[in-house]
């Protein structure tokens, strides 16, 4: 069901088919193609994916990629990227400019 969605573009279809790929439910965990489903599903306007991503760019120390993921989720209304706004704001990564 998943596959057949997100091949019509579902975003939720890719958001769900990454986290089988990251947990291995049914299929090999496969990190390549967890985060083609994510980017896919963030591109898309899913917003957990978009901060999901964001923790994986902060992982990699790609903070200022990291915080423009964060906007976006919390624009689309994703309290975690909120939270991690405003734990970036306070540690001296994002600055006022970054989150107007």
């Amino acid at each position: 069901y998943f596959t057949k969605a997100a091949e019509l573009g579902n975003a939720e279809a890719h958001y769900q088919l990454a986290i089988t790929h990251h947990n291995g439910e049914g299929v090999e965990k496969d990190i390549e193609k967890e985060m083609y489903h994510l980017e896919l599903a963030a591109i898309g306007g899913h917003p957990i994916a978009r901060f999901n991503l964001g923790c994986i760019e902060g992982k990699c120390g790609n903070i200022e990629r990291a915080v423009q993921h964060f906007i976006i989720a919390a624009t689309q209304g994703d309290d975690e990227s909120i939270k991690a706004l405003m734990f970036a704001f306070k540690e001296g990564y994002a600055s006022k400019d970054d989150l107007a």
